[in-house]
């Protein structure tokens, strides 16, 4: 069976698995990996292990070498290059007055490619932007509009409950978060309440909305006629944990019955 290892590219990034045929790799290492966009540093943050070649899905790049001295002082470079590259990308913006603001920069690891990450309300024209940075940089360049939950990742911050964002700790993809889910879990709809600090709904509804879904089969909706044995009225309220319901009777007593 084929031998594969995760590997993190940059800190805040998703695993990506690469084949690791000639070598044997522990979380926390280092290493050189062929992608798409050219040879890239990353972390181990799976150790090599086997899968069955059915399980792959797609052919996976390999893993080039282990970092060397010399690797670890080329990424140094990199990742001081690419922030003096952020600040002069920035002037260059102002220059054009473009209506966008760069997030960050970064070189892949053979300084191949310069990538800046950029918010913007709607579609920019950075045609201009690009040319100018490749005639500064002799590099290609790669210009990529990001979202607000992508810039809360980068940024970091504490959310509503007091903890580190999920986002910038350990979410690596974002799943689509809907307002039905917030209805779900019966949450009060202000936006203060059921908002992150991008602004965008609470990734965290997410978490428990399948076990509220399953908690409510065979619960009778708020605002539904209730008759059981002598009780009868309407539901005005759910416990789910306790698998009871909260009754208003016709002369406006509330009766909490068992379901």
């Amino acid at each position: 069976m084929p031998k594969v290892v995760g590997v993190k590219l940059n800190e805040k990034g998703k695993n990506y698995f690469f084949r690791s045929e000639n070598f044997s790799f522990q979380k926390g290492d280092y290493v050189i990996v062929e992608t798409d966009k050219g040879l890239q540093y990353g972390m181990v943050t799976i150790d090599t292990h086997e899968v069955a070649e059915e399980d792959l899905g797609f052919p996976l790049k390999e893993v080039v070498r282990s970092v060397t001295k010399k690797d670890q002082k080329q990424y140094e470079t990199n990742v001081k290059d690419a922030s003096v590259a952020l600040l002069k990308a920035r002037e260059v913006v102002e220059e054009l007055k473009l209506n966008m603001h760069i997030i960050d920069a970064s070189y892949t690891f053979d300084r191949n490619q310069l990538l800046f990450n950029f918010l913007a309300d709607s579609r920019v024209d950075f045609r201009e932007l690009a040319r100018k940075l490749a005639q500064i940089y002799r590099t290609r360049i790669e210009l990529r509009q990001i979202g607000v939950r992508d810039k809360a990742k980068e940024i970091g911050g504490i959310g509503p409950c007091g903890r580190f964002l999920c986002c910038s700790t350990f979410l690596t993809d974002f799943n689509s978060v809907s307002i039905n889910m917030a209805k779900n879990q019966m949450l009060a709809l202000n936006p203060t309440k059921i908002n992150g600090v991008c602004g965008r709904l609470l990734c965290c509804l997410n978490y428990e909305d399948e076990i509220y879904t399953e908690m409510k089969e065979g619960m009778p909706a708020i605002g539904q006629a209730y008759k059981k044995n002598e009780v009868e009225g309407k539901v005005v309220s759910l416990n789910l944990l306790k698998r009871t319901v909260t009754v208003e009777t016709k002369n406006k007593t509330l009766i909490e019955v068992e379901v």
